[in-house]
Protein backbone atom coordinates (compact mmCIF):
# COMPACT_ATOMS: atom_id res chain seq x y z
CA UNK A 1 0.00 0.00 0.00
CA UNK A 2 1.46 3.31 -0.98
CA UNK A 3 -0.71 5.50 1.24
CA UNK A 4 -2.45 4.30 4.39
CA UNK A 5 -6.15 3.64 4.06
CA UNK A 6 -7.70 5.49 6.97
CA UNK A 7 -11.20 6.44 7.95
CA UNK A 8 -13.40 7.50 10.80
CA UNK A 9 -16.78 8.54 12.01
CA UNK A 10 -18.61 11.76 11.22
CA UNK A 11 -17.70 13.57 14.45
CA UNK A 12 -14.04 12.49 14.46
CA UNK A 13 -14.06 10.62 17.78
CA UNK A 14 -13.16 7.33 16.10
CA UNK A 15 -10.32 6.86 13.65
CA UNK A 16 -9.12 3.59 12.13
CA UNK A 17 -6.68 2.28 9.54
CA UNK A 18 -6.87 -0.68 7.19
CA UNK A 19 -3.54 -2.48 7.38
CA UNK A 20 -4.18 -4.17 4.01
CA UNK A 21 -6.16 -3.29 0.92
CA UNK A 22 -9.69 -4.68 0.85
CA UNK A 23 -10.17 -8.20 -0.47
CA UNK A 24 -13.39 -7.28 -2.30
CA UNK A 25 -15.95 -4.46 -2.48
CA UNK A 26 -19.73 -4.91 -2.36
CA UNK A 27 -22.57 -2.64 -3.24
CA UNK A 28 -25.43 -4.33 -1.41
CA UNK A 29 -28.95 -3.30 -2.32
CA UNK A 30 -30.72 -5.45 0.31
CA UNK A 31 -33.43 -3.95 2.48
CA UNK A 32 -31.40 -4.62 5.65
CA UNK A 33 -28.57 -2.37 4.44
CA UNK A 34 -31.05 0.24 3.29
CA UNK A 35 -32.93 0.34 6.61
CA UNK A 36 -30.24 -0.40 9.16
CA UNK A 37 -27.34 1.53 7.68
CA UNK A 38 -28.65 3.85 5.00
CA UNK A 39 -25.77 2.91 2.74
CA UNK A 40 -24.87 0.11 0.40
CA UNK A 41 -21.09 0.09 -0.02
CA UNK A 42 -18.67 -2.03 2.02
CA UNK A 43 -15.06 -3.09 1.66
CA UNK A 44 -14.33 -6.58 2.94
CA UNK A 45 -11.15 -7.08 4.96
CA UNK A 46 -9.87 -9.45 7.61
CA UNK A 47 -10.94 -8.22 11.05
CA UNK A 48 -7.30 -8.29 12.20
CA UNK A 49 -6.52 -5.71 9.52
CA UNK A 50 -8.84 -3.07 10.98
CA UNK A 51 -6.66 -1.12 13.40
CA UNK A 52 -8.24 1.36 15.79
CA UNK A 53 -6.20 4.56 15.97
CA UNK A 54 -8.47 6.59 18.24
CA UNK A 55 -11.63 6.02 20.24
CA UNK A 56 -13.65 2.89 20.80
CA UNK A 57 -16.81 1.98 18.89
CA UNK A 58 -19.85 0.41 20.49
CA UNK A 59 -21.38 -2.75 19.10
CA UNK A 60 -25.07 -2.76 18.27
CA UNK A 61 -26.64 -6.11 17.32
CA UNK A 62 -29.33 -5.96 14.68
CA UNK A 63 -31.52 -8.71 13.29
CA UNK A 64 -31.40 -9.74 9.65
CA UNK A 65 -33.70 -11.51 7.22
CA UNK A 66 -31.34 -14.53 7.43
CA UNK A 67 -31.76 -14.71 11.22
CA UNK A 68 -28.01 -14.44 11.81
CA UNK A 69 -26.78 -11.61 14.06
CA UNK A 70 -25.49 -8.45 12.42
CA UNK A 71 -23.09 -6.69 14.77
CA UNK A 72 -22.61 -3.07 13.72
CA UNK A 73 -19.75 -1.09 15.26
CA UNK A 74 -20.76 2.54 15.69
CA UNK A 75 -19.37 5.72 17.16
CA UNK A 76 -20.99 6.20 20.59
CA UNK A 77 -21.39 9.93 19.91
CA UNK A 78 -22.48 10.46 16.29
CA UNK A 79 -23.68 6.87 15.72
CA UNK A 80 -21.84 6.52 12.40
CA UNK A 81 -21.76 2.86 11.38
CA UNK A 82 -18.06 2.06 10.83
CA UNK A 83 -17.98 -1.68 10.14
CA UNK A 84 -20.04 -4.80 10.58
CA UNK A 85 -19.60 -8.44 11.47
CA UNK A 86 -22.28 -10.55 9.78
CA UNK A 87 -22.98 -13.78 11.63
CA UNK A 88 -20.63 -12.95 14.50
CA UNK A 89 -17.65 -14.56 12.78
CA UNK A 90 -15.10 -12.26 14.49
CA UNK A 91 -12.55 -12.79 11.68
CA UNK A 92 -14.11 -10.81 8.83
CA UNK A 93 -15.12 -7.14 8.76
CA UNK A 94 -17.36 -5.29 6.35
CA UNK A 95 -16.07 -1.72 6.58
CA UNK A 96 -18.50 0.98 5.52
CA UNK A 97 -16.97 2.59 2.45
CA UNK A 98 -18.37 6.05 3.24
CA UNK A 99 -16.28 6.15 6.44
CA UNK A 100 -13.00 5.90 4.50
CA UNK A 101 -11.13 9.15 3.89
CA UNK A 102 -10.81 8.30 0.16
CA UNK A 103 -13.89 6.20 -0.67
CA UNK A 104 -13.68 6.85 -4.42
CA UNK A 105 -10.60 4.63 -4.60
CA UNK A 106 -12.72 1.52 -4.04
CA UNK A 107 -15.44 1.04 -6.66
CA UNK A 108 -17.67 -2.00 -6.13
CA UNK A 109 -16.63 -5.33 -7.59
CA UNK A 110 -20.25 -6.54 -7.48
CA UNK A 111 -23.77 -5.27 -6.94
CA UNK A 112 -25.72 -7.78 -4.85
CA UNK A 113 -29.37 -8.22 -3.84
CA UNK A 114 -30.40 -6.07 -6.76
CA UNK A 115 -33.88 -7.65 -6.55
CA UNK A 116 -34.55 -5.04 -3.85
CA UNK A 117 -32.60 -2.20 -5.45
CA UNK A 118 -34.38 1.14 -5.43
CA UNK A 119 -35.89 1.64 -8.87
CA UNK A 120 -34.13 4.96 -9.47
CA UNK A 121 -30.61 3.65 -8.72
CA UNK A 122 -28.80 2.98 -12.02
CA UNK A 123 -26.24 0.19 -12.29
CA UNK A 124 -23.06 0.84 -14.27
CA UNK A 125 -22.71 -0.90 -17.63
CA UNK A 126 -20.53 -3.98 -17.33
CA UNK A 127 -20.92 -4.24 -13.54
CA UNK A 128 -21.20 -7.63 -11.85
CA UNK A 129 -24.90 -7.67 -10.96
CA UNK A 130 -26.65 -10.37 -8.91
CA UNK A 131 -30.29 -10.61 -7.84
CA UNK A 132 -29.16 -12.21 -4.58
CA UNK A 133 -25.67 -13.34 -3.60
CA UNK A 134 -23.02 -14.80 -5.91
CA UNK A 135 -20.46 -17.57 -6.22
CA UNK A 136 -17.35 -16.39 -4.34
CA UNK A 137 -15.06 -18.75 -6.26
CA UNK A 138 -16.25 -17.31 -9.56
CA UNK A 139 -16.04 -13.62 -8.65
CA UNK A 140 -13.19 -13.10 -6.19
CA UNK A 141 -9.57 -12.86 -7.39
CA UNK A 142 -7.35 -15.76 -6.33
CA UNK A 143 -5.28 -13.59 -3.97
CA UNK A 144 -8.45 -12.48 -2.18
CA UNK A 145 -9.75 -16.06 -1.96
CA UNK A 146 -6.42 -17.09 -0.43
CA UNK A 147 -6.66 -14.29 2.15
CA UNK A 148 -10.25 -15.25 2.93
CA UNK A 149 -9.21 -18.87 3.46
CA UNK A 150 -6.38 -17.83 5.78
CA UNK A 151 -8.70 -15.58 7.81
CA UNK A 152 -11.34 -18.34 8.05
CA UNK A 153 -8.72 -20.86 9.24
CA UNK A 154 -7.47 -18.44 11.90
CA UNK A 155 -11.05 -17.76 12.96
CA UNK A 156 -11.93 -21.42 13.52
CA UNK A 157 -10.04 -21.35 16.80
CA UNK A 158 -11.96 -18.33 18.06
CA UNK A 159 -14.87 -18.73 20.46
CA UNK A 160 -18.15 -17.49 18.97
CA UNK A 161 -20.30 -15.45 21.36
Amino acid sequence: MSEPIEGGCFCGRIRYRLKRRPMFVHCCHCRDCQRQLGRAFVVIVEAENVELLQGKPVMVTLSTDSGRPHDVYRCPDCQSALWSDYGRRKWLSFVRLATLDRPSEFPPDVHIYTRSKLDWVPLPAGAGVFEAYYDLEAEWPKESLDRLGEARAKGKGQVQS
